[in-house]
């Protein structure tokens, strides 16, 4: 593969994915989710601190409560790495994509750092401004990215933005279908992942799902509860994104369009 060739594909997939407005506006709904709805929650939280335990108050974490919004916000770009992936299939454009890059493998990796560059850049973005935006909100109760572990947390949240959307790409390979894709990732992020890190039966599992263990990364409070560090439970979940990377490569090289 020569550096000509892999440049005319990465151009080729730079100009599908900003071409298609829904894309486009899923980015940027992830950013105004995540950083209105945080600011809202933290001004809630600052409004009735008085009113807080005296538990909840030692425990209290200013910056996870400053991203309160991801969980909405992860959303969008679930939506986005679906629609980078589901798109092509369900209009048939990826016939043409196969035809004019017939190697699988430079077409998803061409695909997959293109979404990867945008994906990690709106998820930095958002997760900087939230930070800000919500400490400020916070009022006297805020931090400030200069103490133990704040900076690595709001970077940290930055990456966990950006894998989800790059876990979301892998399953839309497997699955090859936007509205069979959608069915499974977002009950599964906003059902079936809650509901099994919280129930005794099963939180020792749920603990592991790629949500769960990479979302710890955004904590700077430590509560005890978690077998692993916040840089291992984000470790868990790149092993996850690779996971559903490799499969959706296994399908896309062994199944025609």
């Amino acid at each position: 593969m020569s550096r000509g060739e892999a440049g005319r594909v990465l151009l080729s997939e730079w100009t599908k994915i900003r071409s298609v407005r829904s894309t486009v506006w899923t980015l940027a709904t992830a950013l105004v989710v995540t950083v209105g709805f945080g600011m809202l929650i933290c001004l809630l939280v600052r409004n009735t601190f008085d009113e807080m335990s005296p538990r909840d108050r030692v425990t209290f974490d200013p910056t996870l409560t400053s991203f309160a919004g991801t969980s909405l916000g992860q959303l969008a770009m679930i939506a986005f790495g679906v629609l980078v992936v589901s798109g092509e299939y369900s209009t048939g454009m990826i016939r043409a994509s196969l035809a004019a890059v017939p190697r699988r493998g430079l077409l998803m990796s061409a695909k997959v750092a293109v979404a990867t560059v945008l994906a990690l850049a709106v998820g930095m973005a958002t997760s900087f401004l939230t930070f800000l935006l919500g400490q400020a909100m916070l009022g006297s109760h805020r931090t400030n990215l200069g103490e133990p572990d704040v900076l690595r947390a709001v970077f940290g949240g930055g990456l966990y933005m950006g894998l989800i959307a790059l876990f979301a790409m892998g399953v839309a390979w497997m699955l090859r279908s936007p509205m069979l894709s959608f069915g499974v990732l977002i009950p599964f992020f906003f059902m079936i992942s809650s509901i099994l890190a919280n129930v005794s039966a099963t939180r020792k599992l749920g603990r592991y799902l790629p949500d769960q263990a990479g979302s710890w990364i955004m904590s700077v409070v430590n509560t005890g509860d978690r077998p692993y560090g916040p840089w291992a439970g984000l470790g868990i979940m790149v092993l996850w994104v690779v996971a559903a990377l490799l499969g959706g490569y296994l399908v896309l090289r062994r199944r025609d369009a």
